[in-house]
């Protein structure tokens, strides 16, 4: 069924739902509002009639979406306390459990221990344009659980659905170029979170030459809103550093020269989406579209920044780095060192090993890589392939990196090997050239560049 008669079909039903709704009126002091709204979502859940409901729902979003920010947290915590499992159900199950364990039992604890908030969430999702407020919402929550952490038992419910209304089999990918509607581009704009896209000239640049490429996720519920979104740079060979491949002037690559695929920027668009993963399914789908398009393309890597890395290293007391670390920090801590030859050399001494150790040895306390994109990358089975010096001197860049950026490859042989060591040993693939900077590694050589594929 089309999208939008469906959405037009739901908008009518809701609005003659009205007509049979008795709907309190909205509170004028702001400090009841909270209370009502909750009154309104459980009413919704004791509610039947489909027309009603709907216009229940659609009332309950539309009123929450002017509930003054102040008052959200309280909205929150109403949820939290008041729309959990049921305690009768749940205590009747678990003693029908004990006294026949069989598996008719065992499926009443699972339904008795569902939270209230799942079934209100899905009641609230019926509602015209429900999924794009519930996302919203979720986003939200977020600021809020800053001062309240209780309310992290709301937000799991809104992962548990979330998690299977946005599951693959929902996902449409889509190619953007300049040709896509001006809605998806001005929002490709807003949503870049590696390279700012500073105009409109600098976004057509990324999509539309023959050698670049734009691939997204979108979801029926979520029309011409953007999930995620990949940009794609084909290459000679693989590259070192980002400003050559986001100049104003540069030589375009012919598409039957090109050999590399160079994924360098990787930007979520839904705040309210957080922990839902759809990269590792785009990263494998465009390397599918891009072979199927262009079967010349041999290799696949990433140019991919370090954003964790000067906070770990500023922070980091681990004695096995502890001298390197010192003299990183005093070779860096003029902000115009990097425009200085003589400072840069002396900083890169320190600051490529302890690059290495960082990405192949450091460990958070629950014993995962520390940096958020090297775990992204190697636990899709990709390898880290190259560390690269100077290879982000943007403000942002050296400000997170100290300008360092990294190659991960994605040997398409080695993807599935490399996962499985990565998810259950921590195992890091990585290339020899990768491991040669580690600070216990003697000689150390300045790394190779990547071979030229078919070498």
């Amino acid at each position: 069924m089309d999208s939008a008669f469906f959405s037009d079909l739901m908008a009518s039903i809701a609005e003659r739902g009205r007509s049979v709704l008795k709907l309190t009126a909205w509170p004028r002091d702001t400090a009841n509002r909270a209370a009502s709204l909750a009154d309104m979502c459980g009413a919704l859940l004791t509610g039947r009639g489909e027309a009603s409901g709907l216009a229940l729902a659609s009332e309950i979003l539309a009123r929450y979406r002017t509930l003054p920010e102040t008052d959200r947290p309280a909205f929150f915590r109403a949820l939290a306390d008041g729309f959990g499992p049921d305690p009768k159900r749940v205590q009747d199950a678990v003693a029908r459990w004990g006294a026949t364990a069989d598996e008719a039992a065992a499926s009443e604890i699972h339904y008795a221990s569902e939270p209230r908030r799942q079934e209100l969430f899905r009641r609230l999702n019926r509602a015209p344009g429900g999924t794009a407020a519930l996302v919203a919402m979720r986003a939200d929550l977020f600021e809020c659980m800053r001062d309240d952490r209780g309310l992290a038992v709301v937000d799991r419910d809104f992962q548990h659905l979330f998690g299977s209304w946005f599951n693959r089999g929902f996902l449409v990918l889509r190619r953007i170029d300049w040709s896509s509607p001006a809605a998806i581009l001005e929002k490709l704009i807003r949503y870049e979170a590696v390279h700012e896209i500073r105009d409109w000239d600098d976004l057509r640049r990324r999509i539309d030459p023959a050698d670049r490429r734009c691939y997204a996720f979108f979801h029926p519920a979520l029309v011409d809103e953007p999930l995620i979104f990949v940009e794609v740079a084909l290459t000679l060979a693989p590259p070192d550093a980002i400003a050559p491949l986001l100049a104003e002037r540069r030589a375009h690559v012919a598409e039957d020269k090109a050999r590399v695929a160079t994924f360098y920027s990787i930007s979520n668009c839904q705040q309210g989406l957080s922990s839902v993963s759809f990269g590792n399914f785009l990263i494998k789908q465009v390397v599918e579209e891009i072979r199927r398009e262009l079967p010349r393309i041999e290799t696949f890597v990433t140019l991919s920044p370090m954003p964790g890395f000067r906070a770990w290293l500023e922070t980091t007391d681990d004695p096995a780095v502890e001298a390197l670390a010192a003299a990183a920090r005093r070779s860096a801590h003029d902000e115009s060192w990097a425009a200085s030859p003589e400072s840069a050399a002396r900083a890169r001494k320190a600051l490529e090993p302890l690059a290495a150790y960082y990405l192949l040895r450091a460990r958070r306390p629950d014993g995962r890589v520390i940096d958020s994109v090297a775990r992204f990358h190697l636990g899709n089975g990709a390898r880290l392939e190259r560390i690269n010096w100077m290879g982000d001197l943007s403000v942002k860049g050296l400000f997170e990196s100290y300008g360092v950026m990294v190659n991960y490859l994605y040997d398409l042989a080695e993807i599935e090997r490399n996962h499985e060591a990565f998810a259950n040993q921590g195992a890091v693939a990585a290339s020899s050239a990768a491991k040669k900077l580690l600070p216990s590694a003697r000689p150390r050589t300045p790394a190779p560049a990547l071979p030229a594929p078919g070498a």
